[in-house]
């Protein structure tokens, strides 16, 4: 999420909803108010922002004007009674990143700047063809990755309880729960059925992390970035700063997992690396675009590789587009998630939030990414094996020559290095 001048936008998250419950948000809710909503008052109020800020102006060819009509017709004797005709009406428009979150759901998938979780940590979605629950990425070092969930896995049951036909909103409910308590995921991972038993923790999150790597190509700057949060900028100037005052020859950015964040996260790690050039830009219903460019403020100009895969999207999807339509970075990996779209979060009157897709973004070049995702530049596949080996039983693996595209990664930033006249620094 990211607040601008006058709306609080998720606009670079991969996920409807994040299966963490998050403490706190450092804003307000309308909810607050002395005003309280009456039921049928709440479902008008979701039917409006729909109708004012919904990217299609067909309402993806529903009738939303008769759909306001059927909805306010009936007579609501409590909030839960207008939540489930909210949430109705939502379905109409088959699309999964629009979606009604009560008082106790939009509370839970709140931001806190200190980046304190609570859950899982696994971000989902679903599916919008198969209208399957599908992990977007484990959030790393938390209870899900360390258990072995991986991205593009399938949530078959929940509990027990089988997720057909299951929204995103439900399967939060299922999945949060207090700290120490246990959840049940049955997972389909291509033709494999696995259950995994995870206990829900308070997680730390801390989005970056940062090494020097001695390889055949130099002394390098390794930085994994994990997550797109309030504090991921300042953790990333942390680290280039850092790295530069160890005169690293070149850099390799490890987005790989990463599911995204917020969008002005994605922006102002992008300004880091480019000095000049267009970033995003985002078009409304009414084709008015917002662009966001470079200001000459990059940190550094010294060679730099991109590592990505099927589990980098959203915000990452951002910043990749970004450095590599500017030609300012080659990515190296597999093809990413494809999610190109922004939503709005807005606090309701009674305490209850309401995310509405409101534009698509693009890529410096024009590309609209959704449903595509981002091809690499250097194409590195790996096995269902190899992945597993990686990331979850040999992680010191991660990040060495043992890792194949981490391996590649160095090879293509060697030739760069070359070729630009670096000096490797140390070998």
């Amino acid at each position: 999420m990211v607040i601008t001048k006058s709306r609080l936008v998720l606009g670079a998250t991969a996920v409807t909803l994040s299966t963490i419950a998050v403490t706190s948000l450092g804003i307000h809710s309308r909810g607050q108010a002395l005003f309280k909503a009456s039921p049928k008052e709440l479902v008008d109020e979701v039917w409006q922002i729909v109708q004012r800020q919904y990217v299609d102006g067909t309402f993806n060819q529903v009738d939303w004007q008769a759909v306001r009509k059927e909805y306010l017709s009936k007579s609501y004797s409590n909030p839960q009674e207008a939540y489930k005709s909210i949430r109705e009406m939502l379905k109409k428009l088959q699309d999964p990143y629009t979606r009604f979150m009560d008082p106790e759901e939009f509370k839970s998938m709140q931001v806190d700047t200190s980046g304190e979780l609570t859950g899982i940590g696994i971000t989902i979605s679903q599916d919008e063809k198969t209208k399957q629950l599908v992990v977007i990425a484990p959030i790393e070092d938390t209870p899900a990755f360390k258990a072995g969930v991986l991205a593009k896995d399938i949530i078959l049951k929940i509990n027990g309880k089988n997720t057909k036909g299951m929204d995103t909103n439900q399967a939060v409910s299922l999945i949060r729960g207090e700290a120490g308590t246990q959840v049940s995921l049955t997972i389909q991972r291509d033709a494999q059925i696995k259950q995994f038993d995870i206990k829900r923790a308070r997680i730390e999150i801390h989005p970056v992390k940062f090494s020097q790597k001695k390889t055949p190509a130099g002394n390098l700057g390794y930085i994994r970035l994990n997550q797109f949060s309030a504090n991921a900028g300042k953790e990333m100037q942390t680290a280039i700063k850092n790295l530069e005052t160890k005169q690293v020859a070149g850099y390799i950015l490890d987005l790989r997992g990463n599911p995204g964040g917020l969008l002005f996260s994605s922006v102002d790690i992008a300004r880091m690396w480019i000095d000049k050039g267009k970033i995003v830009s985002t078009v409304e219903r009414q084709g008015e675009a917002e662009k966001e460019e470079a200001n000459g403020r990059a940190l550094t100009n010294k060679p730099l590789v991109v590592l990505v895969d099927k589990g980098s999207a959203s915000a990452s999807e951002i910043l990749s587009g970004a450095l590599q339509d500017n030609k300012r970075a080659t990515l190296v990996g597999t093809q990413t998630f494809g999610k190109g779209l922004v939503q709005s979060v807005r606090p309701l009157e009674d305490g209850s939030g309401l995310a509405v897709t409101i534009a698509h973004y693009y890529t410096p070049n024009g590309t609209d990414i959704n449903h595509k995702g981002i091809a690499p530049d250097v194409k590195v596949d790996l096995t269902k094996a190899q992945m597993e080996d990686l990331w979850l039983h040999q992680r010191d693996k991660l990040a060495t020559l043992a890792d194949p595209q981490f391996a590649k990664a160095v090879e293509v930033i060697g030739k760069q290095i070359a070729a630009k006249g670096t000096p490797t620094a140390e070998k």
